[in-house]
């Protein structure tokens, strides 16, 4: 099987608004970063392009007719996933390791600062029969569908013994980590009291456990080995894939255990010949939409066991000089939603831990990096990557 390396990424943000650049504009902005890093030209040099995108989000039927232009892929092969973008980087691995392409590109963005009622259309991807009408109120408002989550959180924290300051404790240290991010758009100094008294949300949910929105781009340039050692010294080679989606009936879900993030793992474990996570890995990108997400996902991944994860935070285990450090750059709650871009972020993110260009908060010594997207409510659609400089 042909190996795959990520050779180059750029990006355009991330901001809680950009008034002054459109998606397309955006969108441009990042593919030529990414292509200028390493000799690039579109037209001549990259066989295909595959962006992460859901109509939904974006305001348009078959968005797939936007994609071509901003990336200079006119003419040239071009398919959209209704994934993360991290099954975008996925999908373009395969695409080389198969011998479609040699060169090939993975994009997604977030213009979230568009979207006027975020939560009718997260609310319209429930269930249109069990879970749907559920949300909806006499008056004709829709409840915030975000109540799913405060659900599963109170289970959780049930079954695992976690309380309500651990969970804190991970915006905390992510709002922290943010601070050292430059292209962070929610960096903060909080307190654990501080996150405790903000605004409920979906009881035990409070709003600062919670990521706010962002907007703006990536582009992942991928190419195979023998390509890759022709366009840089420091490919970041993909050793593990992994992908699963659970249950679409959530009252079926293990709301203490996501299986689909477990499987994933597994999946990408086994292809990365991963038999000791905690030990091997040298930093871990994990979804944290939710601050007790990062938890979750992390015990998920049998990188601890049930309550340990929140046990290691409070020791600073996951902190940026701890034994494992988790969403070193402070995570979606330190940089923000950036919908289907959230995954692919934290693909730039290892890719700069990895390339030694993390700046004040770089790993030492970093050497191999786990990143886990989710797609958020209501899905439990999941992905893992494990990426390596060597």
């Amino acid at each position: 099987m042909r190996k795959v390396a990520i050779v180059s990424i750029g990006y355009v943000g991330f901001t809680s608004s950009d008034s002054t650049l459109s998606f397309q504009e955006e969108m441009f902005e990042a593919a030529v970063k990414a292509y200028s890093q390493v000799g690039l030209n579109p037209r001549s040099d990259i066989d295909s392009f595959v962006s992460a995108s859901e109509d939904y989000w974006e305001g348009y039927s078959i968005f797939d007719e936007f994609i071509p232009d901003q990336l200079g892929g006119v003419l040239k092969p071009v398919c959209t996933v209704a994934q993360d973008g991290v099954n975008a980087v996925i999908n373009a691995a395969m695409q080389i390791m198969a011998g479609i392409a040699d060169v090939a590109v993975a994009e997604a963005h977030s213009k979230a600062s568009n979207l006027l009622s975020r939560d009718h259309i997260v609310a319209f991807a429930l269930d249109p029969v069990f879970n749907r009408p559920l949300l909806k109120r006499e008056d004709g408002r829709v409840l915030n569908p975000v109540l799913i989550a405060g659900l599963e959180m109170n289970h959780y924290m049930q079954d695992a013994d976690v309380t309500l300051e651990q969970i804190a404790q991970v915006v905390v240290k992510n709002r922290r980590n943010a601070l050292k991010t430059s292209y962070a758009a929610y960096p903060a100094d909080l307190t654990v009291e501080q996150v405790l008294e903000s605004e409920d949300i979906a009881y035990p949910l409070k709003k600062l456990m919670i990521a706010q929105p962002a907007d703006g781009a990536i582009v992942a340039v991928l190419a195979a080995e023998e390509e890759a050692r022709k366009l840089t010294d420091s490919p970041v080679w993909i050793k593990g894939m992994g992908w699963c989606s659970g249950t679409p009936i959530i009252e079926e879900r293990d709301l203490t255990l996501p299986l689909a993030v477990r499987k994933a793992a597994d999946m990408a474990y086994k292809m990365a010949e991963i038999e000791a996570p905690r030990r091997q890995l040298d930093l871990v990108l994990v979804d944290d939409q939710y601050a007790y997400k990062e938890l979750q996902h992390i015990e998920a991944m049998k990188l601890a066991s049930l309550g340990e994860a929140a046990e290691m935070l409070e020791q600073g285990d996951l902190s940026l000089s701890g034994e494992l450090p988790v969403n070193p750059e402070g995570g979606q709650l330190g940089v923000g939603h950036l919908l289907e871009a959230s995954g692919l972020q934290k693909v730039l993110e290892a890719y700069l831990q990895l390339t030694g260009q993390a700046a004040r908060r770089q790993i030492e010594g970093a050497e191999t990096a786990l990143v886990q997207a989710w797609r958020g409510i209501p899905t439990e659609t999941t992905s893992v990557l494990i990426l390596s400089r060597s």
